[in-house]
């Protein structure tokens, strides 16, 4: 497993501020109508969750895929580091201990990489999907309050996996 860097969760932090900064609709409008701006933040949060988990121990051409966007991200956030403002590289910024997933908590993980792949083709959401993922695969092991949310996050998919795999 590949840890994230400071760059990495700069990567995460940028995308996440991008998003939020592009999706605020302005503090009267906010207020005029909270349930349609806050139903605009489902997608991207959605997908964040999703980019997390596939950093928790799953493996395969899934957590393949997400480690290599994870090393890509710490090697643009370390790159855009050194040359942007003189700070050192490499240095990590994961949390210590992660709680991994089970076998059935990856079997939904599975679940939601074909549901995540079928939003993104038919959704009119598909650029917030990808940005919510990547950002979630950088901040998800962060050692900040992002990483924090992984934790009942792997509880949760791993208690759902259990349930239904248990029902069958």
């Amino acid at each position: 497993m590949n840890y994230v860097t400071i760059g990495g969760v700069t990567v995460g932090l940028c995308i996440l501020g991008y998003f939020v900064t592009t999706w605020w609709p302005g503090r009267k409008q906010l207020t005029k109508d909270p349930l349609r701006h806050a139903a605009n933040l489902a997608p991207f949060l959605f997908a964040w969750s999703y980019g997390c988990l596939t950093v928790l121990g799953v493996g395969g051409l899934i957590g393949w895929g997400a480690r290599s966007a994870r090393w890509i991200s710490n090697w643009l956030g370390d790159v855009a580091l050194v040359w942007g403002v003189g700070t050192a590289a490499g240095q990590s910024a994961g949390g210590t201990v992660y709680l991994p997933l089970t076998q059935t908590g990856g079997a939904v993980v599975l679940i939601l990489t074909a549901v995540m792949v079928a939003l993104v083709k038919k959704s009119k959401h598909g650029k917030t999907l990808k940005l919510g993922t990547w950002c979630g695969l950088t901040l998800g092991t962060s050692a900040g309050v992002a990483g924090f949310a992984a934790v009942p996050l792997a509880q949760g998919v791993n208690w759902l996996g259990a349930t239904v795999y248990g029902a069958l």
